[in-house]
């Protein structure tokens, strides 16, 4: 499967899981000069920024490994872009979920990390 195809169907599975939580979806695959946010949500009076990773297999690592130093860093960045532009003052988090999916997309292996 193109990892681009794999990527969006694990946002979109994300997007689901986040909801089913209580998470209300405000914007997917926000993007500017330092990079993309995946999810925006909100939960609790707090904005919630997340990265998703998804992968059919750990031959790489585990999907939250992909998740480095430097991505966290353009991720705050582009947060920082977002609540400037959308004039947001609340408390926020950094959050990352991470799907591990089997080659027939018929089981997955989600886990959540709050406040990454």
């Amino acid at each position: 499967m193109h990892n681009k195809i794999l990527g969006k169907w694990g946002e979109d599975l994300a997007a689901r899981y986040l909801e089913g939580k209580g998470y209300k979806i405000l914007a997917k695959n926000y993007s500017c000069r330092h990079g993309e946010i995946d999810i925006i949500a909100s939960f609790e009076g707090a904005i919630i920024f997340v990265e998703v990773k998804t992968r059919m297999n750990t031959s790489f690592g585990w999907p939250e490994e992909a998740v480095t130093e430097e991505k966290m860093r353009h991720l705050g960045q582009a947060a920082e872009k977002f609540l400037i532009r959308e004039q947001i003052e609340s408390d926020y988090y950094f959050e990352v979920l991470s799907l591990l999916v089997d080659r027939n997309k018929k089981s997955v292996r989600v886990k959540h990390f709050k406040n990454f």
